[in-house]
């Protein structure tokens, strides 16, 4: 295990570095090259528009696993690649400004970034380079001689399994997840939050913005025109003031530990 040196930042994909569903634009792509009929594209429509408002479950997670397992089947990695011309332009223009800022402080701080998401590796590791972020942690198909089977390699990353990767990450990078810092949406998040020392709720869901009242984490809400408002949790004064402070105090943080190696 490499020797702990600073914290990292840890930032989930839908509703939270973007606006809506990264799924439903792989779906869209995935249509136009004729890899998912038109009834599977107008179901996950209807689903996406549920997303962006009340957020993912367990369930729809599946679905979406399966739905895109099964539309990449008998593909090749190549034409996986190739779906990334039209899947990374529209993404980036959902990215909400607020996020990047986020990241672009993380940065400023001496922290290293990562998107970390239940979409396909192919795609959202080019998403994050063009982020300025230094990677993704994401869902692995299975291949074989460059053909995907319709199987995973690695554990659907969601939940738990996020986690978890954080920790492989963070032990294979020297992180010190006590000073890492780690974003989301969802109370399926919930194992990631609780895996870092610093979490933020951003636009949370009713089951994680409870969660973050009752803990005292910080809680950000995003707007596509407003700017960044952050109120404070009713369990800590000092929530507001955390969220506010925490890019001051993690820049000096980062610049002593770069300073020390």
């Amino acid at each position: 295990m490499a020797e702990a040196r600073n914290g990292a930042a840890f930032f989930d994909l839908d509703r939270t570095l973007i606006a809506g569903s990264s799924a439903f634009v792989f779906g869209h792509a995935a249509w136009s090259h004729g890899m998912m009929p038109t009834r599977d594209l107008l179901s996950d429509a209807m689903k996406a528009i549920q997303f962006r408002f009340s957020g993912a479950s367990d369930e729809k997670a599946n679905a979406v696993r399966d739905r895109i397992l099964e539309s990449i089947k008998g593909r090749t990695i190549d034409e996986l690649m190739a779906l990334g011309g039209d899947i990374i332009p529209r993404l980036l223009d959902d990215v909400r400004k607020e996020s990047q800022g986020f990241i672009d402080l993380h940065t400023a701080a001496g922290r290293d970034t990562y998107m970390v998401t239940a979409s396909p590796i192919e795609i959202v590791q080019t998403l994050s380079e063009e982020l300025g972020m230094t990677g993704a942690i994401a869902t692995v198909a299975e291949t074989v001689d460059g053909v995907y089977t319709g199987e995973l390699s690695e554990p659907f990353c969601y939940g738990p399994a996020k986690a978890d990767a954080i920790r492989r990450m963070a032990a294979r990078r020297g992180y010190d997840l006590a000073l890492s810092y780690a974003y989301s949406d969802s109370v399926s998040d919930l194992p990631m939050l609780e895996a870092v020392g610093h979490p933020v709720a951003v636009n949370p869901d009713s089951g994680l913005e409870a969660v973050a009242r009752a803990r005292g984490w910080p809680i950000v809400e995003f707007s596509r025109t407003a700017r960044r408002v952050i109120r404070t949790t009713t369990a800590s004064a000092g929530a507001v003031g955390l969220a506010i402070t925490t890019y001051v105090l993690g820049r000096r943080h980062g610049r002593r530990a770069a300073s020390l190696h």
